[in-house]
């Protein structure tokens, strides 16, 4: 059997084309990164409700640097600076802001609208890396950023 492959002859099957690509939910046709984000949810929940969110925070920080790894290789691949289908940052980021709040879906329902918002408006620090570094590497940096203004904001307005 034929493996389907996808851009630039990346079959399905392939590591860096799995972890960039978040098991393919990046090549999905209509807004890639939303979807990466909401994919990340179920995988922080599963995480933190058998291992703990010190598990995750742990997980979270090993994605981030196999993500690097791993979408450097893949946005080579594609001789694109930023591919839209890798949404490893995404979901580094949306998993950051679950390490700091309860398992609930209420808070999991108010992290990712709040972490999809500061990812599209991009407040400042994320618009200057924004701006500084046109590379997928900005963006990246950029999303975890956004995660830690999704995490700080609430905790300062209590």
């Amino acid at each position: 059997m034929k493996l389907k492959q996808f851009s630039h002859g990346f079959q399905i099957t392939n590591p860096i084309f799995l972890i960039s690509t978040w098991v393919g939910v990046g090549v999905l046709p209509q807004a890639p990164g939303t979807w990466g984000s909401l994919a990340a949810l179920p995988v922080a929940w599963l995480i933190t409700n058998y291992l703990g969110q010190t598990f995750l925070l742990v997980f979270t920080i090993l994605l981030f640097f196999l993500g690097v790894w791993t979408s450097e290789i893949y946005a080579n691949r594609t001789n694109d600076t930023d591919p839209k289908s890798i949404v490893v940052d995404e979901v580094v980021g949306q998993i950051i802001v679950t390490t700091a709040i309860p398992l609930s879906f209420i808070w999991y329902l108010a992290a990712f609208i709040l972490f999809r918002i500061s990812d599209i408006l991009k407040p400042w620090p994320v618009s200057w890396l924004d701006k500084k570094n046109k590379r997928w590497l900005g963006n990246y940096v950029g999303r975890c950023c956004c995660c830690w203004i999704c995490v700080d904001c609430p905790f300062r307005l209590k």
